[in-house]
């Protein structure tokens, strides 16, 4: 079974129709088409998953046939209308049920859902072949229009929001689809209100319970009506979410009214329970009648009032670079899983760490490049933070971890003894086979733990989840070293460090960047240098660009200098060559 025949058949269940009683205002429309075609049969026939379930029927007693070899199911294969002047003539249907019925002519017309899925037919039947007209076709088309019609109507494609009794998403897409059709072109505003945060709505439930947020919902689209100017239809497009749309004079007069209506629902009576609870935002969205889709108009409407909550502003006017940078990004996670699995958009980039005792090379930190097949080189500064807060990030860890051991195998047998440091995160401590993954993955290709070292910062080095303090005890146990990595940036208090096990502290580069200029840096990092040493640390500087600075750093006692002073972050096989130069 195809996706579409999936959907549509879940399309069909979800109005209730099959198996139910005759309804009138259905077989209104079939005595017509059978008066119009002067024919003895018309139905309104659904097309179920194995048979043809007559709603409504002329001329016929049975209520369903199979939908093996049946005309309807036809119709609702190719979504188009079928026409067969004789049936017994036709090589695909002279031996169905209905010609074995003594039916010679048939032509049916489409039931389509405003989402696109064929639900079945509006029939008509005769028992002597015949052709039909242009003009009958036409009619017939519009009897099926009849059909959705008072199928959207009656059943699950209603139009009205049963909380409120206003129009619902459903009737504010067509309602614009119609306007758009009507008046091509006119600029108008999309208003899209939002009365309470997702986190806030979920503590309401839970606290409050459900009815209480209904009141909350029927009070503000209450007031909002009755703001709004005289025929300006307001929907309720989702729990607590409201929109409608009215011409403004430009964007500075479109805000000011988003504003007052904000004002207003601001504003309930006190003796209003659900006021207390209001916390409302506009997005204001400038577009033109037919020249943007319906769902567009909506969703850029939703945007700024996503916009205006993130914001704290209350009131938001939709941006195009803003949208654009959210399209963007969506884009990018959308793309970074086919990344995960296609070989050559991911890689990753070594940068020495260098002991400054020695001068030589004693590990390098892997960091992780995209280059995208379109979009070129993605910053990981762009796409890791979007990254980490969705499923990818687990699967990202382990393509790190995957790639830098295998690295890392391949550089012992080529006889270098290197440490290679691999950033992680909070999260992947709390992966109950983080350690044993890792531990596992350096068993097979028959590698000492001083192989791997793991850089996290300081947030997540001190979390007190039950989870990530085994990973670590798991970790330090197999003799995996911990660096705190941006050391010096998340905490003013250092208590932490008497809490945490780590062999290694990284100085954040914000306390190297001209430190041979700014005293009171230097006199920090001598702290942190003399303190991590005092408590057991081996100390690295991070971001040295300047000799100055490595010189100093070197003085103040720092065990291993990473910088561009050194080298910028290098592919594999440019950075054999630096080894070999160095």
């Amino acid at each position: 079974m195809t996706s579409y025949e999936q959907e549509r058949l879940s399309a069909l269940k979800q109005l209730n129709l099959l198996d139910t009683p005759p309804s009138e205002s259905f077989d209104r429309i079939t005595r017509m088409a059978s008066q119009l075609f002067d024919l003895p049969i018309a139905a309104v026939s659904l097309t179920d998953s194995d048979r043809q379930w007559f709603k409504s029927r002329v001329g016929v007693a049975h209520t369903e046939i199979p939908r093996f070899k049946a005309c309807c199911g036809e119709v609702a294969d190719t979504s188009g209308m079928i026409v067969i002047n004789d049936l017994l003539a036709s090589p695909h249907y002279s031996d169905s049920t209905l010609a074995h019925s003594g039916i010679r002519f048939y032509a049916g017309a489409p039931l389509v859902t405003r989402d696109g899925y064929t639900l079945g037919a509006m029939c008509v039947l005769g028992t002597e072949p015949r052709a039909i007209t242009d003009s009958e076709r036409s009619a017939l088309r519009d009897l099926a229009s009849m059909v959705m019609g008072q199928i959207e109507m009656q059943h699950a494609y209603g139009r009205v929001d049963p909380l409120t009794g206003l129009g619902n998403r459903s009737q504010f897409l067509e309602d614009l689809d119609d306007r758009g059709r009507d008046t091509p072109g006119r600029p108008v505003f999309a208003f899209f209100t939002d009365l309470v945060d997702m986190s806030q709505m979920i503590s309401i439930q839970r606290v409050m319970g459900p009815a209480f947020l209904d009141k909350l919902v029927r009070s503000a689209a209450s007031h909002l009506q009755r703001s709004l100017p005289d025929g300006v239809r307001l929907y309720s497009v989702s729990p607590c979410q409201f929109v409608h749309v009215i011409e403004a004079t430009d964007e500075n007069e479109a805000v000011r009214l988003a504003a007052a209506w904000r004002a207003v629902l601001a504003s309930l009576a006190p003796d209003d329970s659900a006021s207390m609870m209001m916390r409302p935002a506009i997005g204001v969205a400038p577009f033109r009648l037919g020249e943007r889709l319906a769902e567009d108009a909506l969703r850029i409407a939703h945007s700024a009032c996503q916009d205006a909550r993130h914001d704290e502003t209350g009131v938001g006017l939709y941006s195009s670079e803003i949208d654009a940078l959210h399209q963007r990004r969506f884009l990018l996670l959308a793309d970074f899983r086919t990344a995960l699995t296609q070989a050559g958009q991911l890689r990753l980039d070594y940068q020495p760490r260098v002991d400054m005792k020695t001068g030589s090379c004693v590990g390098a930190e892997a960091l992780i490049r995209w280059e995208h097949p379109l979009l070129g080189n993605i910053s990981p500064v762009e796409f890791i933070p979007l990254v980490e807060q969705t499923r990818l990030a687990r699967p990202l860890t382990s393509w790190v971890i995957a790639t830098a051991v295998s690295q890392a195998a391949h550089w012992q047998a080529m006889g270098l003894t290197l440490c290679i440091s691999i950033n992680v995160t909070a999260l992947n401590l709390e992966e109950t086979d983080f350690a044993d993954t890792l531990i596992a993955a350096l068993a097979e290709c028959n590698l000492p733990a001083s192989a791997i070292e793991l850089e996290l910062t300081e947030s997540a080095l001190i979390s007190n989840s039950p989870a990530a303090s085994s990973q670590l005890a798991a970790l330090q146990a197999a003799g995996i070293s911990i660096a705190i990595d941006d050391f010096g940036t998340g905490y003013s208090s250092l208590s932490y460090l008497q809490k945490i096990s780590a062999q290694v502290v990284k100085i954040d580069r914000s306390f190297i960047t001209s430190l041979g200029q700014r005293r009171r840096s230097q006199t920090l990092v001598k702290s942190m240098v003399n303190m991590a040493h005092d408590l057991g640390y081996s100390v690295v500087a991070e971001g040295i660009e300047e000799t100055e600075v490595y010189d100093l750093l070197k003085t103040l006692g720092c065990d291993e200098a990473q910088g561009y002073l050194l080298s910028k972050p290098l592919r594999v096989d440019d950075f054999e060559r630096w080894l070999a130069e160095h």
